[in-house]
């Protein structure tokens, strides 16, 4: 009997339109297929900012663990919540062709802007980014799946809330009342959804490979080996993009501090597709070297004391 590849996926909303994505492109490939939702630490643990949960992948392990159980053949994922070192065992098997890496504010009018405004969300880099540019703005945290973040945003007095763009979309979320922020650098592999499977397991890896997008992973492979050098396993506020375009790649990578007042930045242009090896961590050396270091150390230090 052929086997039925079993696709394990969180069940949120957006979680599983990536799972339902997959089913469909592996369906289509002639495989039989079957989704098991599984809820994790994440979703479920909503009164407190991520890095004070102290987990590394806390919307990924649960997941890791049903694969290496054998309860799911697969799991998908949104990229850019992947830890840069997987379980031993699992591999990274296909990743799709990305989405846009835009980050957006959802606003309750805009002339808040040049004056005292609230913004929230969940992720120190958009927070590190935002008090940059606008230093005198207060941000507050904000958790939860997409739908609940967004009902937040309308329960409260806050003038506004960051979202990726491509969630929003993906679910026929994206309100009128938003504003791209072309200005500020994504998370590493935004947009992008990634899909593992077992090391040992040649039938579902075979099956799963065929959906890879070699671009996108090259790009992502570049932004995850700049955070996996910069970061050494501690959350930090770091944006990372890498793009094609005529064949060549442009790259850009920040280090911030958590309150936005410092930034380390690298931007690379011209790169050919055949010269990514070790790109990742050469620019994260660049901006250690240049004093991102010592703001790494500043990082960890606060994180601790929270």
């Amino acid at each position: 009997m052929e086997k039925v590849i079993k696709i394990g996926t969180r069940d949120s909303q957006l979680a599983l339109w990536q799972a339902t994505t997959v089913q469909k492109k592996l369906t289509d490939l002639g495989y039989k297929t079957k989704l098991v939702p599984v809820k994790s630490t994440g979703d479920v643990v909503l009164n407190k900012p991520l890095y004070e949960l102290g987990i590394t992948g806390i919307f990924t392990k649960t997941l890791d663990v049903a694969m290496l159980n054998g309860t799911v053949d697969i799991a998908v994922h949104s990229m850019k919540d992947v830890p840069t070192a997987l379980p031993i065992g699992i591999r990274q098997t296909a990743v799709l062709p990305r989405a846009t890496t835009t980050d957006v504010l959802v606003h309750k009018g805009l002339t808040f802007l040049n004056h005292e405004g609230t913004i929230a969300t969940g992720s120190l880099r958009r927070k590190a980014q935002w008090l940059n540019k606008y230093p005198k703005h207060n941000v507050v945290d904000l958790r939860g799946n997409v739908n609940l973040r967004l009902q937040k945003l309308a329960d409260n007095d806050w003038s506004g809330a960051i979202f990726a763009k491509a969630g929003l979309e993906r679910i026929n979320v994206l309100p009128e009342n938003y504003i791209d922020l072309d200005w500020m650098i994504p998370a590493p592999a935004q947009g992008a959804v990634v899909v593992h499977t077992m090391i040992d397991d040649e039938f579902t890896t075979t099956a799963v490979a065929k959906l890879n997008d070699t671009n996108t992973e090259i790009c992502t492979e570049i932004e995850r080996s700049f955070l996996k050098k910069l970061e050494g396993g501690c959350t930090a506020p770091i944006g990372a993009l890498a793009t094609v375009e005529n064949d060549e790649i442009t790259f850009t990578g920040a280090l911030f501090s958590l309150d936005g007042t410092q930034k380390k930045e690298i931007k690379q242009v011209g790169i050919k597709l055949n010269e990514t090896k070790g790109l990742g961590e050469k620019y994260a050396q660049t901006i250690l070297a240049d004093g991102g270091a010592a703001m790494m150390r500043q990082i960890k230090d606060a994180l601790k004391e929270v």
